[in-house]
């Protein structure tokens, strides 16, 4: 069942790997769109396969939007849900959450270290601001800018 939870969220939403996106990975501002850092790799290796991770991402980040979305949680809250519910999935699946952790905390840390030249400029920001990390809010919210800048330059 919970396999089925992961398809149907994955469905639900557009992921967009064009970015770049701090923290791995986040959304929209109208929860409609995840967005995953253009960087992650989308497989990862466990006891000899190849997994796909972007199912479990995908479901990390719409649960933690929804739940700032929906029921107005902090961000901190919301986080701490959805990775238990991407815990639950990625052993659902039959996967090494030991595994999987040590791919995103990796990819994670990468992403956060990694210059934002590409950001979407509609990312929900939520997350810079809860998380009480005013530089790289202050680095998002610049990219962004730059970011429109440069489109509103190509369309005159």
């Amino acid at each position: 069942m919970l396999s089925k939870a992961v398809a149907a969220v994955h469905a639900a939403v557009k992921v967009d790997r064009q970015h770049d996106v701090p923290y791995l990975g986040g959304c929209s501002r109208d929860g409609k769109t995840v967005y995953l850092d253009r960087h992650v790799p989308r497989t990862f290796a466990s006891k000899g396969r190849r997994i796909n991770a972007e199912p479990f991402l995908v479901l990390h980040e719409a649960v933690e939007r929804s739940l700032l979305m929906h029921l107005g949680l902090r961000y901190q809250f919301a986080h701490q849900i959805a990775l238990r519910a991407e815990q639950a999935a990625v052993r659902a699946a039959g996967i090494s959450w030991h595994d999987y952790n040590a791919f995103t905390q990796e990819h994670a840390k990468a992403a956060d270290d990694e210059a934002i030249r590409r950001p979407p400029t509609d990312l929900d920001l939520e997350p810079y601001r809860d998380e009480s990390d005013p530089d790289k809010l202050k680095l998002v919210e610049e990219a962004i800018r730059r970011s429109k800048a440069r489109r509103r330059a190509r369309r005159r």
